[in-house]
């Protein structure tokens, strides 16, 4: 699992990352200061770094030049001084990012999985990264319910065989369901099973879309209920479904 170490003298700020970094997947550490930092460092490992700039005794900036010296993880700068000499300094200390307090959790997220993909990439040998992949094989028909869909083709058939015309956003939708079925899926992990790194860009929109979901199969077939809102939690996909 994905390691993050969180360095903020808030303890209120530190908490709230780390919950939400958590509830996406993350195993999560924090630190008060440079110097709990470097005390975690020299018995975990950690995948990426979010430091804050302003801390007391030791600020983020000379945390981050020693880091860079030592070959440590990528780091996130925080900082509620958000000035373009500030970014750029920092930038050019060897931070992978620097965002500006107070930040959307969801951004904050969003940049951690770009510098977490930039980082694996580059330590992936030259040979390795231009290699042709192998041919991935089809997947399989997903059928629930009388219902058909094929990933690979984004065909999505109802059960009297009628095609259904879905939009990219509908299909990621219908497929991160299918995925995790007879499960409550909150907001969140909705929108992060169907848009990834574009998550952000989708905050308000999942009632929507689960709406328009709706309408577009209850059109080809209204026979079962295919898709369960749970008050207060989310929504589950009631079929059971084999491939």
């Amino acid at each position: 699992m994905t390691r993050i170490l969180i360095v903020d003298d808030d303890p209120g700020l530190r908490g709230l990352i780390s919950t939400f970094l958590d509830r996406h997947g993350y195993r999560t550490d924090t630190a008060s200061n440079p110097i709990e930092m470097r005390a975690k460092l020299a018995v975990e490992r950690y995948d990426l770094i979010v430091l804050d700039v302003m801390m007391p005794q030791e600020d983020g900036l000379t945390a981050l030049k020693g880091l860079a010296a030592s070959g440590g993880p990528p780091v996130i700068m925080l900082s509620a001084v958000g000035s373009d000499i500030d970014r750029i300094v920092g930038l050019e200390m060897g931070a992978e990012d620097y965002m500006e307090k107070p930040c959307n959790p969801r951004e904050l997220l969003a940049r951690i999985r770009t510098a977490l993909r930039r980082s694996r990439g580059a330590s992936v040998p030259a040979e390795a990264a231009t290699a042709a992949p192998p041919p991935a094989a089809a997947e399989p028909w997903i059928n629930f319910a009388g219902w058909r869909m094929q990933p690979d083709s984004r065909m999505v058939s109802a059960p009297s065989g009628q095609d259904v015309s879905l939009s990219d956003a509908e299909f990621r939708l219908l497929r991160a369901l299918v995925d995790h079925p007879r499960r409550v899926l909150t907001r969140d992990q909705l929108l992060d099973f169907a848009h990834g790194e574009r998550a952000d860009h989708f905050d308000r929109a999942i009632d929507v879309q689960i709406s328009r979901l709706r309408r577009k199969m209850a059109a080809a077939d209204d026979s079962a209920e295919l898709i369960r809102t749970v008050r207060n939690e989310g929504y589950m996909f009631v079929p059971a479904v084999t491939r």
